[in-house]
């Protein structure tokens, strides 16, 4: 973390100093539960709980410094060390970007670079960031956020976990309305952006899909001249997003469209047997270079493409992106992620997130890989696609009957309309259940699970089916979820 003394936090924030001014934290925390030896902590309101009320857990677990919206005291009636501003959420954010600040004119005055390198999409942004991350950190210095870190808490987060010694820093842009990614491309100023769809999710927030595609397509609207905007040549949203920016467009493709301009493509497109995409990579000026990657799915290519885009942009021979992407596993928890049971039983967990367009992609490779086995498709509810929600629950329905995989099993009230359109489209009795609650949903997988079975367990984030797939995956055992959170969009 860059370093700031108390009175230099106070200047920058224009906040209310409560403290010796020449305090300097060494950490930045919002929980307090995290605070250790020398941290500053963050207490922000919260939507179930308001951080000032523990203001004194923090400093007990070693927190020197508050950043907070008002004056608290301890039980003696004695102010704690704090600055007192009016937003602490933009306190941060205004923290954050003079880190970046002095971290690349460190860096520039010393002959070195800071590269800020911004992802942003409806689907696919942490997956896209840990491969990305994965490639940069072999050859200098990178920072990348944890988990999803990715508004407007996770972006400073991610930023203080820098120092003069990063060469790259990588952040994950989520946002819930227009005005969101421009916010947060002001704090870090990156110099390449990466936008890898216009997905449905969350169209209820935003007002519909065009309204998604203007907000994501402020991250390219944010890069200088001498930047380079990575763009999905495959979604017309996207790559209309280049006449949007006045940065060099670096596309990428896996359906190998023709465009001019630097492109990554992936060419000889296929899956193995276990559902992991293998293609020849290539990018602009370079020999192909063959890519087998350890991921599941093939809507995968797609965060393959964007992170060798990305690095190439950054100056990555292929060589070292080809050899970096076949080596790398899921780094995020909840992303397809595979667990062979003792008794055969197959899990995949891709239950961190959901939207239309990554729901279908988790049902075709579950209809891929399932060939010969029972296939189950434990379904919930696909949160915040506003009037557009019976309709895409009805057509994932429909799918899941199409695909002819073996059971579906749906969890939650939310999501009944996906059950009824199943059995509407000729679904009927043991092959489609419906289940009120996650644990009426145990109840039956614990029941009717056979040795060879194949079960995807897919939903929004506060559903919890990513946890009903942890019980099922490890009966009896408990997962440690240190990726816990909500992404944005």
């Amino acid at each position: 973390m860059i370093a700031f003394t108390a009175a230099e936090i106070a200047d920058i924030t224009s906040g209310l100093l409560l403290a010796d001014p020449e305090l300097t934290p060494t950490s930045v925390v919002t929980d307090s539960r995290e605070a250790t030896s020398g941290s500053l902590y963050v207490a922000k309101p919260g939507e179930n709980a308001d951080g000032h009320d523990f203001m004194g857990a923090a400093f007990d677990r070693g927190a020197i410094l508050a950043l907070a919206e008002r004056d608290v005291t301890d039980s003696a009636g004695t102010s704690y060390p704090a600055v007192v501003v009016k937003d602490a959420v933009l306190a941060m954010g205004a923290l954050a970007a003079e880190a970046v600040r002095r971290i690349r004119a460190r860096r520039e005055a010393a002959g070195e670079q800071l590269t800020v390198i911004g992802i942003t999409g409806s689907a696919g942004k942490t997956s896209t960031k840990d491969l990305l991350a994965g490639i940069l950190s072999t050859e200098a210095n990178t920072v990348a956020p944890q988990g999803s870190y990715n508004g407007e808490v996770g972006v400073p987060l991610t930023v203080f976990q820098a120092g003069f010694d990063t060469r790259f820093l990588v952040i994950e842009m989520g946002a819930t309305g227009i005005g969101h990614i421009s916010y947060l491309s002001d704090l870090v100023r990156p110099e390449i952006g990466v936008v890898l769809g216009v997905g449905t999710a969350h169209a209820g927030e935003f007002g519909g899909v065009d309204n998604i595609a203007t907000a994501k397509g402020e991250l390219v609207e944010a890069l200088p001249a001498a930047g380079t905007a990575v763009l999905n040549l495959d979604d017309p949203r996207v790559a209309a997003m280049a006449g949007r920016t006045r940065a060099a467009v670096f596309g990428f493709s896996s359906r190998n469209a023709e465009t001019e301009g630097p492109v990554a493509r992936a060419l000889h497109l296929d899956t193995n047997a276990a559902g992991h995409p293998e293609f020849d990579l290539g990018l602009p000026g370079e020999e192909p270079v063959h890519v087998s990657s350890r991921l599941i799915g093939e809507h995968h290519v797609a965060n393959l493409l964007a992170a060798a885009a990305a690095a190439s942009a950054a100056g990555i021979p292929a060589a070292r992106i080809g050899a970096s992407l076949s080596s790398q596993s899921a780094a995020s928890r909840w992303r397809m992620e595979r667990t062979e049971r003792a008794d055969g039983v197959t899990i995949i967990n891709d239950a961190y997130n959901a939207n239309p367009e990554s729901m279908r992609a988790a049902l075709r490779t579950l209809a891929d890989l399932g060939r010969g086995r029972r296939t189950w498709a434990v379904l919930g509810a696909m949160l915040e696609l506003g009037d557009e929600s019976i309709r895409e629950h009805t057509a994932v329905g429909t799918q899941v009957v199409r695909l002819n995989i073996s059971r579906l099993l749906v969890v939650g009230r939310e999501a009944r309309s996906l059950y009824v359109s199943a059995i509407q489209e000729g679904s009927w009795g043991e092959e489609c259940i419906f289940a009120e609650t996650v644990d009426e949903a145990y109840d039956v997988l614990e029941a009717q699970l056979e040795p060879g079975d194949l079960v995807l367990f897919k939903s929004s984030n506060s559903v919890g089916l990513r946890h009903l797939g942890d019980r099922i995956a490890l009966p009896g055992q408990s997962r440690a979820s240190a990726n816990e959170g909500s992404e944005l969009l």
